[in-house]
Order: C-alpha cells, then sequence, then structure tokens
C-alpha cells in the first residue's frame, strides 16, 4: 500500500488524485488537505459566479471523492497545522497544488492607498472566500479601473457593470450583492501597457460584455493594427480580436448607462489621492520591434476611487520547499521538486492556462510517481494515521467529504430564490455547521 498526500483542493489537486486513483487502484490511499474544510480551491473562490456552467466540473471531482480511494482531509493548513517535511514523513510522496492566491504588486506609488485592491481579494470578496469576506471595496464612487487584460479582468470589470437582476442563477454571495446594489459606479476603464492583439481575454468572456443589460464596452478602432495582421493569430485568439473589432465598430449604446472602457496602450505610473485612491496617472505606449511597451513621455488621468489590480499571481512560499522567485513557482522539474515532493498546477507552471490544462499537468506528475513508486510497491508509510498522532497542542479537527456535503446541504437549502447555494464566508460557520 502506498500513501500520496496532496495538498489543495482545486482542479490541479482533483486531477492529480484522479490520475493517482486511476494508476495504483486499491494500492494506494490517496488524501487531499486543504486548509479549509470545504473543497474546489478555485472552482469554490475564483471562478465568477455568474459562470455556473464552469463550477459544474465540480461534479467530476465529487466522483473522484467518492471512488473509494480518493478522501478529503479538511480544516488542515500545512506550514501551520504541519509542515511539508512532517507530512513527508508520513506519506510516501508529496504533490503541492496549492495554487497561486497571491496578488502580484504593480511596484508603482500609491497602490497601498485605501481603494487599491488585487483582483485575488475582489474576486475572494464576491465569491465567499474567508479570507477577504470584510474586504468591503470602496464602491461610492462612479469610476473604476481594472488594470491587466486577462479574462480575471473581464470577471472583474463585469461584475462591477452589472445589475441585480443579471445575477440571477449565480451564487455570488450575498454581502457582495447587496453592495453592488448600492454601488455609484458608472464607468469602468480596463486598462492594458500593450494592445488588442496581446490580450489574454477568451472570446466567451469577451463576448458577454456585449449583452450586458446597462452597461455597453468602448474600443477605440485607431488602437488596432490592419486588420490583415489578424491572419497570423491563432484562431481562438483571432476571434477575441473579431469581437474587440465589432464593439470598435458598433460604438457605445447610449441607451445604457454605463460604460466599459478598454484603454490599451496605457502603463499606469502612479496612483494618487488624498487619503485614498483617485486616479491613476498613465503613460502611453507604443509597441517597439519586438512587441514591449515602451512609454512616449505622454501622461494623463484615468479617475478612480477603486483600482483592481489584475496583472499576474504568485504561490505562496513553504518553508523547506524550493522556490523560484522569478516565476513565483515552487522550483521544480517537469513537476519534481525533490524525492518523495512534487508540485502540480499553477503551483508548478506559474499562472498561466485554463481550469482544464490542470488535467494533463496531474496525470504527467502522478505518472513521474508511478514511476518511482511502482503500483504494488510498500513504503512504509502510515499516512492520514499519522496526522491523528500529532502534538496535543496542533491537534486538528478535520473535516471530511461527508462533512462538505452536510455544509452544502445547509448552503443550499439557504439560497435567496433563482441563486444555487448561499455560502457560507467564514471558519466558524462551517465548523459551528458541523457542531465542531
Amino acid at each position: 500500500m502506498r500513501h500520496f498526500a496532496i495538498v489543495g483542493s482545486g482542479p490541479a489537486g482533483f486531477y492529480t488524485a484522479e490520475a493517482l486513483a486511476k494508476a495504483y487502484g486499491e494500492q494506494a490511499q490517496i488524501d487531499i488537505i486543504d486548509r479549509y474544510p470545504v473543497p474546489y480551491g478555485l472552482i469554490r473562490f475564483g471562478v465568477a459566479p455568474d459562470h455556473q456552467s464552469l463550477k459544474a466540473v465540480s461534479k467530476r471531482y465529487d466522483q473522484v471523492a467518492e471512488g473509494g480511494t480518493v478522501e478529503f482531509i479538511g480544516n488542515v493548513a500545512v506550514g501551520k497545522d504541519v509542515s511539508v517535511d512532517e507530512l513527508r514523513g508520513m506519506y510516501d510522496a508529496v504533490v503541492l497544488a496549492i495554487g497561486a492566491p497571491h496578488d502580484r504588486k504593480l511596484g508603482i506609488p500609491g497602490e497601498d492607498l485605501p481603494g487599491v485592491v488585487g483582483s485575488a481579494e475582489f474576486v475572494g470578496w464576491y465569491n465567499g472566500h474567508p479570507d477577504f469576506a470584510d474586504l468591503n471595496p470602496p464602491l461610492d464612487g462612479t469610476h473604476a479601473a481594472v488594470i491587466g487584460n486577462g479574462n480575471v479582468a473581464l470577471d472583474c470589470a463585469r461584475v462591477l457593470s452589472k445589475n441585480h437582476h443579471e445575477f440571477e442563477g449565480s451564487d455570488i454571495v450575498g454581502h457582495a450583492l447587496d453592495a453592488l446594489d448600492r454601488s455609484a459606479i458608472q464607468t469602468v476603464t480596463i486598462l492594458g501597457r500593450r494592445g488588442p492583439h496581446q490580450i489574454s481575454m477568451t472570446p466567451k468572456e469577451l463576448g458577454e460584455l456585449g449583452h450586458l443589460e446597462v452597461a455597453t464596452p468602448v474600443v477605440e478602432g485607431a488602437d488596432f493594427p490592419p486588420v490583415e495582421a489578424d491572419e497570423a493569430l491563432e484562431p481562438g485568439h483571432r476571434k477575441s480580436i473579431t469581437i474587440l473589432r465589432d464593439f470598435a465598430a458598433a460604438g457605445a449604446d447610449a441607451a445604457k448607462p454605463k460604460r466599459i472602457i478598454f484603454d490599451f496602450f496605457a502603463k499606469p505610473l502612479r496612483i494618487e489621492g488624498d487619503g485614498r485612491a483617485e486616479r491613476l496617472i498613465v503613460e502611453r505606449t507604443i509597441l517597439d520591434g519586438s512587441g514591449a511597451a515602451v512609454g512616449t513621455g505622454e501622461t494623463y488621468e484615468v479617475p478612480a476611487s477603486l483600482i483592481v489590480t489584475s496583472i499576474g499571481y504568485q504561490t505562496p512560499r513553504i518553508d523547506g520547499v524550493a522556490y523560484d522567485e522569478r516565476g513565483g513557482k515552487f522550483a521544480n522539474e517537469q513537476g519534481k521538486i525533490a524525492d518523495g515532493l512534487y508540485a502540480v498546477g499553477w503551483a508548478r507552471r506559474g499562472p498561466t492556462g485554463t481550469i482544464g490544462t490542470n488535467r494533463p499537468d496531474g496525470y504527467e506528475v502522478a505518472e513521474l510517481i508511478a514511476v518511482a513508486m511502482p503500483p504494488g510497491s510498500d513504503g512504509g508509510k502510515a499516512g492520514a494515521a499519522a496526522l491523528v498522532k500529532l502534538p496535543e497542542d496542533r491537534r486538528i479537527k478535520a473535516t471530511s467529504f461527508t462533512d462538505w456535503r452536510t455544509i452544502e446541504a445547509a448552503e443550499v437549502a439557504a439560497a435567496r430564490p433563482g441563486s444555487p447555494r448561499e455560502k457560507m464566508v467564514r471558519h466558524e460557520d462551517w465548523l459551528k455547521t458541523l457542531g465542531h
């Protein structure tokens, strides 16, 4: 019997568990360990609440957890309740699948002013992440800015621009929906240092902006290269550019009061305001021969009392685990950090790819483990049984997948009309539901 620990219950963790379960069958016990009492990581806390079809992938993860060889062990914080080195003593292999939940900093003056928040914080706030339940982003001004040209930037802009009716069917948490109902924001500016051809936005997410009830996208036709240049783009990317060109050609819909403005070739220089963010000072850029954005010296102001930065993420460091500073991830070779220690997903690759990208990634690392520890071999490790023998001052109150089903049922029962659930957003509420 082999015992494997996967730290993190998001897509990368579950796909790796699925792969290990297929490789070893009943010859292994696989434990998915998470700091929160509830599973799914990015699916629960990261995917936009109005994208329920994407969240439905959790049904596949349910099958993994209910397959007999995989256990969910929640409410265990690796690095606090138990160290990675201790886990390596308990398990034949430890796989780190903790994602990249920390926002990268802009590195410009004023980014510490009240009103400037990272997209991980903002998304966590409206998605019910316990670390950000009390974020209280300022929504009292008429202008907001989102810095970044990826799908998360689009999510943030879209959520800021929807009305109450458009959140029907979503699982946006109640405190965020109430705050957004009172929001005064009328204009959201999305800033990117380069041009339309350099965006990381996919067609589905871009296309949604054309169907909002009270907001309209605004794109400048002059920002595009000649249309012939689109032919060199990958088909999906070309479709995104076509959508942006259509927005530019259509112009703003005057019947809709809100604006989502795409401000390309815009490099933030600093954030200014009297005790809080009030405006961005931006430099106009052009692309040099290598495609890099270089400043022109021309500057201008973008009003914004809420500024959401969405320029990338990084994996948090863990004591004793080699770290790649430049990549913002664990230092690894094809997923292997050291003997018996591996990384998958964003913790391995950095913050790139979609949810589905994690599946082949997890299977590749599972294959590495199977080669190093062939099915049928015995490592002599105790696995989860060793967790309950931690010293008294670190005794954990772990939650199981059955416990999660109890929490899930309570969330579904508390749902407002039209919503699939009302998420609990605090540790104590999760544990109280279980009688802990």
